[in-house]
């Protein structure tokens, strides 16, 4: 059986770079997301969302990497992780929601990871976990 899917919404990626909690669960994404622990897609532009927020200055100053670590940080992301594109009729006028959204509608298998409940509450159920919930179905032995 194939494991699912996930989408790991910017929100979770920065709180795993920023979070004093090596152990909490969105330190556990990113950290699954650099040694390949779970399936996840991604997309050229979700990617330069990730480096983005984390170039923003008030991000920045408090995980303290520059620009050169964050791009060597999102290429081993990139590394582990399925690259797709959404065709552009999919893209809503802003990114951010509506690119997720549209990634998520173009791989209907897929489940986003976001602490955004908002967001959470405009997908179906199924659709959507948090990070607390997500990390305990990782396999620990991985």
């Amino acid at each position: 059986m194939t494991s699912p899917l996930f989408v790991i919404d910017t929100n979770v990626l920065v709180s795993g770079f920023l979070t004093s909690e090596p152990e909490g669960p969105t330190a556990q994404v990113l950290d699954g997301m650099l040694t390949g622990r779970f399936r996840f897609l991604l997309s050229v532009d979700l990617l330069a969302e990730y480096r983005s927020v984390l170039l923003r200055p008030a991000i920045q100053r408090r995980h303290k990497l520059s620009s050169a670590a964050i791009d060597a940080v999102l290429t081993d992301v990139a590394a582990n992780g399925q690259v797709k594109e959404v065709a552009e009729g999919l893209l809503g006028a802003g990114h951010g929601d509506e690119h997720l959204l549209a990634l998520l509608a173009a791989w209907p298998e897929s489940i986003l990871v976001t602490g955004d409940d908002a967001l959470r509450k405009r997908l179906p159920r199924e659709r959507t976990v948090p990070p607390r919930e997500f990390v305990k179905h990782l396999d620990p032995t991985t």
